[in-house]
C-alpha cells in the first residue's frame, strides 16, 4: 500500500476552509484508490473539525509529559482521547531528543496509536529504527520547501535510508520527503524503495490543493 502523508504545518491554508477541502479530497482519494493510505498531519485545533470528514488524522507533535500542570503541552497519552490515529514527531522544523522520541513511541504504542518519526539522514533513520516507530520519513532539511525533490536531487538518501532501516527491521515503512513537487517525484520515490511520501507545500500552497492531492494519490496507486 502506498502512503501519502500530508503535513499541514502552520500554513494559513491549514486554518481556513481550504483545510476542509483538502480533507474532503483525502477522503475521496482513498475511495478512488483503495491501495493508497492518506494521512493528514494537522494542527491540534483542526482535529475535531476534520475528523468527521477524513478519519486518518495525525497530530503534528506530542510532548513527553504526563497529564497535569502542563500549560501549552500535548501529553502523548492524550491521543487516546482524540479522534486521531497517531502523531508526527521530530520533523526538522521541530526537532526533539532521542529520549523524547523513545517516551512518545512507548506511550503511543501502549494506547494503540501510531507514530511517524522524521529523520534528516539515513544514519538518523537507522538509529530511530531501534525505537520501533510505525513509520520513518527521511527528509534532508536543506531541500524542504525548495521544490527540489529529494528523489531527483539526492536519490541516494532514499536508497540508503531504506536499506539502513530494513537491515534492522524490514516491517517499518520508509517514506521520502523534502521538495516533493508532483506525482512524478512520488513515483520516483517508490522506484527508489520508499513506500510513500511525506509532503507539505505541494498540497498546502497549491492553487488547486484538492487536485494536487488526488494526483499524488493516483501516482502512488500504480
Amino acid at each position: 500500500m502506498g502512503i501519502l502523508a500530508i503535513n499541514f504545518k502552520a500554513y494559513e491554508t491549514a486554518f481556513t476552509d481550504t483545510a476542509v477541502k483538502i480533507a474532503e479530497a483525502a477522503s475521496k482519494a482513498v475511495t478512488l484508490y483503495n491501495n493508497v493510505r492518506v494521512i493528514l498531519a494537522v494542527p491540534s485545533p483542526l482535529v475535531y473539525r476534520l475528523s468527521s470528514i477524513h478519519e486518518d488524522l495525525y497530530l503534528q507533535h506530542v510532548d513527553p509529559v504526563e497529564y497535569g500542570s502542563r500549560t501549552g503541552y500535548i501529553p502523548a497519552r492524550a491521543l487516546e482521547h482524540l479522534p486521531v490515529k497517531g502523531t508526527l514527531l521530530n520533523h526538522s522544523e521541530h526537532k526533539v531528543t532521542i529520549r523524547h522520541i523513545d517516551y512518545a513511541i512507548k506511550t503511543i504504542r501502549e494506547i494503540g496509536k501510531e507514530i511517524l518519526v522524521c529523520a534528516d539522514t539515513p544514519q538518523e533513520a537507522a538509529a530511530l529504527t531501534h525505537l520501533k516507530p510505525n513509520m520513518i520519513a527521511v527528509e534532508p532539511p536543506e531541500l524542504i520547501g525548495t521544490g527540489i525533490p529529494v528523489s531527483r536531487a539526492k536519490p541516494e538518501v532514499i536508497t540508503k535510508a531504506v536499506n539502513a532501516v530494513h537491515r534492522i527491521d524490514s516491517d517499518i515503512p520508509v517514506l521520502a520527503g523534502a521538495g516533493i513537487s508532483g506525482p512524478e517525484d512520488a513515483v520516483k520515490a517508490l522506484e527508489l524503495g520508499a513506500e510513500g511520501v511525506l509532503v507539505a507545500s505541494v498540497v498546502m500552497k497549491s492553487k488547486t490543493p484538492e487536485r494536487s492531492l488526488i494526483e499524488l494519490a493516483e501516482a502512488l496507486s500504480q
